[in-house]
């Protein structure tokens, strides 16, 4: 995963509507109608929205007549979460660990 794709995600997921988009997708695909109900946002709004995280990678839609149905994109989801795993405060050569201990 480059620093490009980890920072636009970064950048997508500091909303906190597309934190809930993306909550809300954990449990599964969903329609644009349903996000609307739950968010409780205009029309242009949650496109806007749906438009990021899927700039970014996160997510992916398909048409269904009038409407798009949203899911995560698990691939990218996943390497995004490896790379913010393997980030530590913890030099794990030195032993040394950069974070304040009770």
């Amino acid at each position: 995963m480059t620093g490009n794709e980890v920072s636009l995600i970064c950048k997508a997921m500091s909303d906190e509507n597309r934190l809930k988009i993306i909550e809300m997708l954990t449990k599964g695909e969903k329609c644009g109608c349903d996000l609307l109900d739950k968010l409780q946002v205009t029309q242009p709004t949650l496109s806007h929205h749906m438009k990021v995280l899927s700039d970014c990678g996160l997510v992916e839609s398909r048409k269904d007549g009038k409407w798009s149905h949203y899911s995560i994109n698990c691939d990218m989801f996943s390497d995004f979460k490896e790379y913010i795993t393997a980030i530590s405060c913890c030099d794990s050569v030195s032993g040394k660990c950069g974070c304040k201990k009770g």
